[in-house]
């Protein structure tokens, strides 16, 4: 595995503390319950990493994840913002059946009401049950109040913060600099546990940091460790040594650069640290973006896809989606047909042999290993205020804000340009009929959006 000159002395650290412990014996490795490692990248465009043709910013620890497994070139939120997003993701269920639908704002502009539902499990309970140790280290984003908060909601560690973004420098007095230090952190505090904590490094690698150190505590028994890194999202900071190297860019795109590049190295420490502790073969990992880039703001690019950040078009909800385990699923394999972020969750439990009812996603590992031919899903569905959309197979349909509805062939039309409702009148009757029935059995939204 590439390893970025920045994180060498920090993995060579982490090997030797893993190596200096009593390896378990070969055969008590095969019978454990494998880990799970879920990492979330915050805004980042369809189009940014190495291996799905960006070329400004070398992502080589991510990249590597599709060398080792699977690149999904159509994976996809059920939502186009982030809120949403995790909910569906840690329940495996569209956030639309229970009232999940938009974001809701910072602790002081949220409802009372906001918030993961407590009557819908989720991954970390469902997998402290089956006897695995839990940790989170990053952004939450659903629910602030007792009770809706992570250690609440079966992570038994947590490191990070409760609203939808924060900014990236140092929140301690002692940083170098007083400029230096994130001035908007005192109404978001970084917490462990449900303690406010000064954090001196910049936020990005003092999330790694936490990740690694809870795969060193915990690497002798199953864990699932999810990290939803608040990289790439605004405000776009970076420290100068990350920046420096992108002599060819300039303003906001250098920046988000270095953030990006930030990110990249914080998943190869968290890549190493398994490897350092011999745990690669029997850990999933799972990397995805939460929604499609918000390009105006950030330069975050969606590539060949129509749309951004907030849109049902494929630009706002086709993500990065990566998966990793060796021996289950194969290395540099392509998964062309469509799958989702409720399916990522199903996946993950049956993995752990946990079973779940009443979960909209499907269990992928049979597709992903070979064993099935057959499509995971036949259809995915999207409720976004005046904004809905339905795919199925190579069809998509698109209504905006009550307009005609648009349809696309995105075998070939990725970019959804021609629009075919004229000329295919029944595939547009079906999908309305699909959609209609999908959302019948949905919520009203329990909050406006903000």
């Amino acid at each position: 595995m590439l390893r970025h000159p920045l994180v060498a002395v920090l993995s060579l650290a982490l090997a030797i503390t893993c190596r200096s412990q009593d390896p378990a014996p070969p055969a008590a490795s095969k019978q454990k319950p494998p880990n799970i490692v879920l990492i979330v990248a915050d805004d980042l465009g369809y189009g940014e990493l190495g291996c799905y043709g960006g070329t400004d910013v070398p992502t080589p620890h991510i990249d590597s994840l599709a060398t080792h497994g699977m690149r999904a070139i159509s994976g996809y939120v059920t939502c186009p913002v982030c809120a949403p997003t995790r909910a569906a993701l840690l329940t495996g269920r569209y956030g639309q059946r229970f009232g999940f639908e938009f974001n809701a704002g910072n602790a002081q502009q949220a409802p009372a009401n906001f918030g993961l539902p407590k009557d819908q499990p989720m991954l970390a309970e469902r997998l402290v049950v089956a006897g695995y140790a839990t940790g989170m280290v990053g952004k939450w984003h659903l629910g602030y109040r007792e009770g809706l908060r992570p250690t609440e909601r079966g992570f038994q560690e947590f490191f990070g913060f409760l609203a939808g973004a924060h900014g990236y420098r140092p929140t301690a007095a002692a940083a170098a600099k007083p400029e230096d230090v994130d001035p908007t952190a005192a109404p978001n505090p970084i917490l462990r546990g449900t303690t406010p904590v000064a954090e001196p490094q910049w936020l990005t690698v003092a999330f790694a940091r936490e990740a690694v150190a809870f795969v060193d505590k915990h690497q002798k028994e199953p864990f699932f460790l999810y990290v939803p890194f608040n990289a790439v999202h605004a405000p776009l900071a970076a420290p100068v040594a990350r920046i420096a190297g992108f002599t060819t860019l300039e303003g906001k795109r250098k920046t988000f650069a270095g953030m990006l590049l930030g990110l990249d190295e914080a998943v190869g420490a968290i890549l190493d640290k398994l490897d350092a502790c011999g745990l690669q073969d029997n850990t999933l990992v799972v990397f995805l973006s939460d929604n499609g880039g918000p390009t105006p703001s950030t330069t975050s690019g969606n590539g060949p896809l129509r749309g951004r950040k907030g849109q049902v078009w494929e630009g706002g909800v086709r993500v990065p989606m990566l998966v990793r385990w060796p021996g289950k699923v194969p290395a540099g394999s392509l998964c062309e047909a469509p799958i989702a972020t409720i399916d990522l969750a199903a996946t993950m439990l049956a993995a752990a042999g946990v079973k779940a009812e009443g979960l909209d996603g499907v269990h992928l590992l049979p597709f992903l290993s070979g064993a099935s031919k057959a499509p995971p899903r036949d259809e995915l569905c999207w409720r976004f205020g005046k904004q809905r959309a339905i795919r199925q197979g190579k069809w998509k349909l698109v209504t905006i804000d009550g307009a005609a509805p648009q349809l696309f062939d995105l075998d070939q039309d990725v970019g959804e340009a021609k629009d075919l409702a004229t000329a295919e009148p029944e595939a547009v009757q079906t999908l309305q009929a699909a959609w209609q029935a999908w959302d019948a059995q949905n919520q009203a939204s329990a909050w406006p959006s903000r």
